[in-house]
């Protein structure tokens, strides 16, 4: 198993509607292909961190291509969407309670 950590540094109410926007209509529907859990934790100055796990390394390469490739909708401007600020792929070593 592997685990993916986003790391978005803070960011204005327009842009936190605008990744809101995004994620709802355009990225979490890509999710079901390539993840099998995702959490997402944001403080009120809008940064955020989201952590996806996948069976394999190669599944969240290709959820970041998918996310990459897909067309914005209309009304999505990408000047509000900047993207991560830092990416990062860990292999996940233990999960604890054991057995969950």
């Amino acid at each position: 198993m592997y685990a993916q950590l986003a790391f978005f540094n803070p960011r204005t109410p327009a842009q936190v509607a605008a990744d809101d926007f995004a994620s709802t209509h355009r990225i979490v529907p890509l999710f079901d292909q390539f993840v099998t859990r995702g959490y997402l934790m944001r403080r009120d100055d809008g940064s955020q961190v989201a952590i996806m796990f996948a069976e394999t390394e190669q599944a969240l390469l290709d959820l970041q291509k998918a996310i990459m490739n897909s067309e914005l909708l209309p009304g999505e401007d990408p000047a509000l969407l900047p993207g991560p600020d830092r990416v990062e792929i860990y292999p996940v070593m233990s999960v604890y309670p054991q057995g969950e």
